[in-house]
């Protein structure tokens, strides 16, 4: 609003050699369009920041956490539970989500997912000094930290950095009111043989994949390019459903949907993925969702 001013004066000024009436007009409406830019709503805002590019993306880290016994299970939970949570939520990190293979569901079940968000790389190369510098964290999280070399919390732990894909830049909530112990979370990561068939599927995605899975109420959480893994190059995304069966008949409305039809038939797109890994999870009970 502090630009109206000085557009309404100048106008006023040269409103001197132009008549009255169409001078009175173009003030009018110059005041009208700067009403209306400065009252769109933040959807609105944010529709046009997606369509230009300009909305910032969202950054993932996605630790993966293998383990050999129940006791290494259970220093896992006690340690996100009670130390690195709580520690990502004093310094500024929300929606942290931890979660477990649903049994009989997967083929691998000893691992543990956990997916920090960021608003930036800076924000993710700041976050080890600041768990450092956090006395509280420090103490809680002493038997993680200090384990012995022979009773180690954890087997190994593969990491990767994500980002948001340009027409899903921020990570979003499911809205899910199933209990957590029936919910799915489905987890999917497309390798591609070569970077230039990466790249088209990226742009399969962004052009209207991603938004089909969200018109089809998949409650998606994130469609992410992979920015450094062991399995370069991917792209990972995470649906989720309520239970088994709304799984099931979600991915039934998706594959006889005409969108999907038209896209995966496109010349353009063609032997895009060669490699899908799936996991089935659920979310822990002490995830943000």
């Amino acid at each position: 609003m502090h630009l109206a001013p000085p557009i309404i004066s100048y106008l006023y000024t040269e409103s001197k050699s132009i008549p009255m009436k169409r001078a009175t007009f173009l003030l009018i409406a110059m005041a009208l369009i700067a009403m209306t830019s400065c009252t769109q709503t933040s959807e609105q805002v944010q529709t046009v920041e997606i369509q230009t590019g300009t909305l910032q993306k969202d950054y993932f880290q996605l630790k993966i956490f293998s383990f050999e016994s129940a006791e290494q299970e259970a220093m896992l939970d006690s340690h996100f539970k009670d130390a690195l949570l709580p520690a990502l939520h004093r310094s500024g990190i929300k929606n942290v989500g931890v979660f477990k293979p649903i049994d009989g569901r997967n083929e691998r079940k000893d691992f543990m997912m956990a997916l920090i968000p960021f608003q930036s790389l800076e924000q993710f190369e700041q976050l080890p000094a600041l768990l450092k510098e956090d006395a509280e964290y420090q103490q809680s999280a002493q038997t993680y930290i200090n384990a012995a070399h022979d009773n180690p919390p954890f087997a190994r732990i593969e990491s990767m950095i994500l980002r948001s894909f340009s027409a899903t830049p921020q990570l979003a909530l499911p809205e899910l009111t199933s209990p957590r112990s029936e919910r799915v979370y489905e987890f999917r990561s497309y390798e591609a043989a070569t970077e230039k068939l990466y790249d088209l599927k990226v742009e399969m995605f962004n052009e209207g994949e991603s938004a089909l899975f969200q018109d089809l109420k998949f409650n998606p959480v994130f469609f992410c390019e992979v920015l450094s893994s062991a399995h370069m190059p991917h792209l990972i995304y995470m649906i989720t459903h309520a239970d088994t069966s709304a799984q099931r008949l979600n991915w039934e409305a998706f594959g006889s949907h005409p969108e999907w039809e038209r896209m995966k038939n496109l010349d353009r797109y063609q032997n895009t993925v060669s490699s899908i890994t799936k996991y089935l999870l659920y979310p822990t009970e002490y995830s943000d969702y």
